[in-house]
């Protein structure tokens, strides 16, 4: 079970945060729903769950929040509305735990419930922090990296398929309290670093996502069953290559994923767009079959949207990088036909397969 460290029984930002909305119950936002429910009810913070999908709720309602995966098997009883109507109370957190398509109308519909001094917390991968505080205002959101996995197999049943935790920061980088209450909480779920270049860390997510998420849609497959193939590694490397630029064009400084995954390191040289083998080719390569090894219950949640009839994200992870590209003058090929191929996918008239990825890195000239 997830168990309160003595230090955050008693720590006093958890006095302040009695209230906490999570929008979105599906891997991620079940997990940390039920998390938060399973640590710090007792302790008088009340947690929330918030689904539009009515089936999803009645599990919960029925089951609880049924947990499996990396930190075994469980059942925790919480709350999950529907809708929010007006005798419900505002929040201190709103977190944003659905996928990218729906955070700005869950943002709109969720604004009225928070308080003035509250923040939106935003968990999708993207630049969403961006976005949301176009419609709440910038000093009410806050941003959230993600840097677990987690599926949901089933209406309430939660797999958390990947251990790890979250950098939270602002991304304009400004000093916030709210900060260190937000961490607190969010303890339970997963270790969580306080970060001065948000920014960074957020943009350094999206090189990864734009070409992690993306492959394992167009691949159809988990990452460990991906990532041993060199064609997809290629093209790994040519979209994260592409996103670095970007970045770098708009002078943001990379932060390091988890403390050790290197973007401005990973991203190709220019000497290696050119030879066909290199000793740091092979350096790089080995990292992803290593990432690959680690994260290899990981599948793609842009998958699993399309799957379920929804629109994917790829706009808001290869389309952001082609958008920001197009307005710095950095060329962003491999990028923009990933977007374009995830389309076909979401549209039925191509599959998900191995076979996508070979038509996606020949158009390339990458196999």
């Amino acid at each position: 079970m997830s168990e309160p460290r003595a230090s955050l029984m008693t720590a006093e930002p958890v006095e302040r945060a009695q209230r906490v909305l999570v929008v979105g119950c599906g891997g991620i936002g079940g997990i940390t729903a039920a998390c938060l429910t399973e640590t710090w009810s007792a302790l008088g913070v009340e947690v929330v769950g918030y689904s539009t999908n009515a089936e999803i709720a009645e599990a919960i309602r029925r089951h609880g929040y049924r947990l499996t995966g990396t930190e075994g098997t469980r059942s925790v009883s919480g709350q999950c509305l529907t809708e929010l109507t007006p005798d419900v109370a505002p929040f201190d957190f709103i977190v944003l735990a659905v996928q990218p398509p729906q955070v700005e109308r869950a943002a709109r519909e969720a604004l009225s419930w928070l308080k003035p001094d509250g923040a939106m917390v935003c968990f999708q991968n993207g630049l969403c922090e961006d976005r949301v505080a176009k419609i709440a205002g910038t000093d009410r959101v806050l941003g959230a990296v993600v840097a677990w996995g987690a599926s949901m197999p089933e209406p309430g049943l939660f797999e958390r398929t990947a251990a790890g935790g979250f950098a939270i920061g602002r991304m304009d980088g400004a000093p916030d309290p709210r900060l260190e209450r937000l961490a607190v909480l969010l303890e339970c779920v997963g270790p969580v670093t306080l970060s001065d270049n948000f920014a960074g860390a957020r943009w350094s997510k999206l090189a990864i996502n734009a070409a992690i998420s993306t492959l394992g849609t167009i691949g159809g497959d988990r990452l460990g069953a991906l990532m041993v193939s060199l064609t997809v590694r290629r093209l790994v490397l040519a979209i994260m290559t592409e996103t670095v630029r970007v970045a770098h064009a708009a002078g943001i400084r990379l932060e390091k994923v988890s403390g050790t995954l290197d973007l401005d390191w990973i991203a190709l040289t220019d000497e290696e767009m050119r030879v066909v083998g290199s000793p740091s080719l092979v350096a790089k390569h080995t990292l992803l079959l290593a990432v690959g090894a680690r994260y290899r219950r990981m599948r793609s949640s842009m998958l699993s949207a399309i799957e379920r009839g929804r629109p994917p994200a790829v706009d808001f992870l290869n389309g952001e990088v082609v958008e920001r590209g197009l307005a710095l003058g950095v060329p962003t090929p491999v990028n923009e036909a990933a977007q374009a191929m995830v389309h076909t996918i979401a549209r039925r008239e191509r599959a998900s397969g191995m076979s996508s990825v070979y038509t996606l890195a020949e158009s390339l000239g990458l196999r």
